[in-house]
């Protein structure tokens, strides 16, 4: 068994998460996720500006506090804190050792070949199209605007620095699931077309890798968790069968249940056929137990050959945005904040003048329209606009809000760290595909490179499961009109302009009644003002979820948008505080 600690599940994460996951018992492997798709285009800009920067510097504050420990107890670190730029953070790594006095005892590996930015010319003449997933259109639309192209790579290069001895491992962009299968695959020796074991190391990753989103944070049944101070980051601890233990250091706030592991499962979620570099993992085939207290065990995962292409994330200039706020107190704050709002405009020269604009009233119907009809006693404004040309953003919008305040309503402010609403960039995202011959994958460790070859295609076939019987359940006859909150959990996320929400039933009745009455018709007209496009439903009986895809619900996502939430964050807490009429034996 090999225990793998997270300490980190995106840039910006507690940075003594790393120390209290060295310090609170032994663990074998230390891994961190930095990485989302608009952050590599930051930092591709920071390299262009200098050659030594294009890495998360937070990695080394955190290797400032555990480096010397770790070479000293043997745990080995891995994390994509690379960027654009691994072999600049390798550099930065290797001269904080020597600061430490173990430069000798530290050996580090860097993974190389996901960034084909300078390449993308090449690629295009070569056949490529790197055409945009959802629209299919091809790159060439905005290659002049492109700022960052990365391929999403696999587990398999992250092995191979474990294999070559080294004992931190710096990659750029692979999957946030790699950094946890590759000790796996390193430590059991399982083979790269070894579909089931590789499909439970991409499930562990997929676990912990937003740290205490699995350990009470985020949770549905907040009010379960004894304590959110000192927070436990998770751990899995790992057989060789594929079968793993998600739990969390003893002492430590938070909670770890069969409850808060199956929402993290179904955040970010799209099908129930899970599609990473590696492999093709079957969420439909989880098993989950308890497994003593903050402990639960899963097994029977099943997976699938990996895909014939690998994902590539592009970035591209979009544009710009801004974003205004105004304080507006009561009474009558809803109707002064209305009226501020159309005086602005109209200054401005209205919404239409802009390429995108949108007026949210937070405190009210910033996310989603209000749950109450008592109107608030206070409320911020926020309008905000997005355009390519800068000068109109800077000039016609940003020096007409903060005049209302002095030319409009009494009871009104401007926040004293805002004023003036200020341009700033927009970074669109565009998801491709391509070919994997076409991805030259290395792996440095102390002077030696080796190559790594694209894992086997391999042999296997679509996993067919069970289907699961039909609970049987005796009913009252008697109706309960009741929040949705009452009968299910739920999580939500996002993908782009998607947002996903997983909905997880209460028993397996709950789940027979979910299967008939909560409907994509049911999730679309809940969301009616937000999503533009289509709702997906998927069914996932083991974990007694269904997962909802809704389609251009996000205003563009990422930077592009102008929500309050541009990344579907409040979206299931809102579904859930739907009311429902149920029979009472549900309840």
């Amino acid at each position: 068994m090999i225990v793998i600690a997270n300490c980190g599940g995106f840039w910006g994460d507690d940075p003594t998460a790393a120390r209290r996951q060295v310090e609170g018992g032994p663990i074998d492997y230390l891994v961190m996720d930095y990485l989302a798709e608009v952050t590599m285009a930051i930092l591709q800009k920071q390299k262009q500006k200098d050659p030594a920067a294009g890495y998360a510097r937070d990695f080394l504050v955190q290797l400032r506090d555990v480096l010397p420990q770790c070479v000293e107890r043997g745990i080995t670190i891995i994390s994509n804190a690379g960027g654009v730029n691994p072999l600049a953070c390798r550099a930065a790594v290797e001269k904080l050792a020597m600061e430490l006095g173990v430069r000798e005892k530290v050996k580090v590996g860097v993974v190389l070949g996901d960034d084909i930015f300078g390449d993308l010319d090449t690629l295009l003449g070569k056949g490529e199209p790197l055409a945009h997933m959802e629209t299919g259109a091809p790159l060439s639309t905005v290659r002049k605007d492109v700022l960052s192209a990365n391929v999403y790579l696999g587990a398999a290069p992250v092995a191979k620095a474990l294999e070559m001895g080294a004992n931190v491992v710096i990659a750029g962009r692979v999957t946030d699931t790699s950094v946890t299968l590759a000790p796996m695959i390193h430590e059991f020796g399982w083979k790269l077309d070894d579909w089931d074991k590789l499909a439970a190391g991409v499930v562990a990753g997929h676990i912990i890798e937003c740290g205490t989103q699995c350990t009470g944070g985020n949770f549905t049944d907040w009010k379960l968790v004894p304590t959110f101070k000192d927070i436990g980051y998770p751990m899995v601890e790992a057989s060789p069968d594929g079968s793993f233990t998600v739990t969390k250091h003893k002492g430590t706030g938070g909670l770890v249940s069969l409850h808060t592991i199956s929402e993290q499962l179904v955040y970010e979620m799209g099908s129930p056929s899970y599609i990473s570099p590696d492999c093709v993992a079957r969420f439909d085939s989880i098993q989950l137990a308890p497994d003593g207290e903050n402990r639960v065990r899963v097994s029977g995962i099943r997976g699938e050959p990996l895909p014939e292409k690998l994902k590539v994330s592009i970035s591209y200039a979009q544009g710009y945005r801004a974003f205004g706020r105004l304080m507006v107190s009561g009474p009558d704050a809803l109707a002064k904040a209305r009226a501020v709002a159309s005086a602005f405009w109209g200054s401005v020269g209205g919404p239409s003048a802009y390429d995108d604009a949108i007026t949210q009233i937070v405190g009210w119907d910033s996310c989603h329209p209000p749950l109450t009809a008592a109107e608030p006693s206070e409320v911020l404004l926020q309008v905000a606009v997005r355009d390519r040309d800068e000068r109109k953003i800077a000039d016609r919008f940003a020096p007409q809000l903060v005049p209302k305040v002095l030319s409009t309503v009494p009871g009104i402010t401007y926040l004293s760290d805002q004023g003036r609403p200020r341009a700033s960039d927009v970074v669109g995202y565009w998801p491709a595909l391509i070919s994997r011959e076409r991805v030259p994958v290395r792996v440095e460790v102390s002077g030696k490179i080796a190559e790594v070859a694209a894992p086997p295609r391999g042999k296997g076939v679509k996993v067919s499961l069970p289907p699961k019987p039909p609970p049987t359940l005796v009913l009252t006859q008697r109706r309960q009109r009741v929040p949705l909150s009452r009968i299910c959990l739920a999580r939500s996320g996002d993908k782009g302009d998607t947002a996903n929400i997983g909905v997880i039933g209460r028993s397996r009745a709950i789940y027979a009644w979910m299967l008939n009455k909560l409907t994509s018709e049911f999730v679309k007209i809940r969301f009616e003002e937000i999503c533009k496009g289509e709702v997906e439903r998927f069914e996932v009986p083991n974990l007694l979820a269904l997962n909802f895809l809704l389609h251009e619900s996000l205003g563009g996502g990422g930077t592009l948008s102008l929500l309050l939430d541009a990344q579907g964050k409040t979206y299931a807490q809102y579904l859930l505080a739907a009311e429902v009429e149920v029979d009472e034996a549900l309840l």
